[in-house]
């Protein structure tokens, strides 16, 4: 089994900020896929279901980003899995927007709800990183983490969705170097 946690804040009034990527990405994942409805437990949201031959549980914390890693231990811990069977979908300043990246381990880069998945178990867990670009300037990145997309950006968001969700399989199977090529090709042929 593997746990797929998706990061962001719980509540419509964050529903479409860039912070809240992760939690899109797992609606996509749950929707082609044909997972079950979500209910609540582990301090989040879950819904599981197979692709492929994995089944996959996917965790949106409901305990805002600074919080995350107490859901996702929470999960790892009643299924007895290890760290290497977690992967974390969250949004990436220092990507271009809509730009997809699979890792195991790496840095926090600020970012609070991978800073306290990492205070609960540790750097070496597999992470999706997902481009919403930098503003800029150092005194307007809260401003652009925590703000919508723009209408111009819908289009492009939703057929980066749909790419991550269609190439699940690569990376349920472990293959994050083909999951991360395809969606690639994917996006340039829109």
């Amino acid at each position: 089994m593997q746990i797929w946690a998706g990061l962001g804040n719980p509540g419509a009034q964050y529903a479409l900020h860039r912070h809240n990527v992760g939690f899109m990405a797992l609606d996509a994942i749950a929707e082609v896929h044909g997972f079950g409805p979500w209910s609540k437990k582990f301090r989040g949201l879950i819904s599981e279901g197979r692709i492929g031959r994995h089944k996959v549980l996917l965790l949106k914390p409901q305990t805002y980003m600074n919080d995350s890693g107490d859901s996702v231990q929470q999960a790892l811990k009643f299924y007895k899995l290890d760290v290497d069977a977690l992967t974390v979908f969250h949004d990436e300043l220092d990507l271009a927007p809509m730009k997809v990246k699979a890792r195991v381990g790496g840095g926090l880069a600020g970012h609070n709800g991978l800073r306290s998945i990492n205070a609960s178990l540790g750097p070496d867990f597999r992470r999706v990183r997902i481009g919403i670009g930098h503003p800029g300037d150092k005194s307007r990145v809260t401003g652009h983490v925590l703000g919508n997309y723009a209408k111009s950006e819908m289009d492009v968001l939703a057929d980066m969705l749909a790419a991550i969700a269609s190439e699940a399989p690569w990376l349920a199977d472990g293959d994050d170097a083909r999951f991360m090529s395809d969606i690639a090709l994917r996006l340039q042929q829109d």
